[in-house]
């Protein structure tokens, strides 16, 4: 089994910061640094989009346009985490966040690509 547990959504003012955690666990994923991994979101009647990405050996990033300059992705291999920071926060970013752990070499930004799924974690960014 896998697992990948997000934590640190909340409730935050325009302009503010917060700092997203995937920790990923489970048998299978002993080779937790084979896999790039990805965070994505959902706000309430829209489709799922690609937020940020990260090698498997932390050493590309990529990321949406909307987020870059603001959100930094990064990976600690030691812990099976993956972190998303997020700063400059605006209330488009209010959605829930799930990251996403792909068994290759490249990030990509289509979910379907992806082989494990975290329940996800809800950000909400007042006016």
């Amino acid at each position: 089994q896998v697992q990948l547990v997000e934590s640190g959504g909340g409730l935050v003012q325009a302009g503010g910061s917060l700092r997203l955690s995937c920790a990923a666990s489970g048998r299978t994923f002993s080779r937790y640094a084979s896999y790039a991994m990805g965070w994505f979101r959902q706000a309430p009647g829209k489709e799922r989009e690609f937020v940020a990405g990260i090698s498997r050996n932390g050493g590309s990033t990529y990321y949406a346009d909307s987020v870059k300059g603001r959100f930094t992705i990064y990976r600690d291999n030691a812990k099976n985490t993956v972190y998303l920071q997020m700063n400059s926060l605006k209330p488009d970013d209010t959605a829930v966040y799930s990251c996403a752990a792909r068994d290759g070499v490249v990030v990509v930004t289509d979910g379907g690509r992806y082989d494990h799924w975290g329940q996800g974690t809800q950000v909400t960014v007042s006016s």
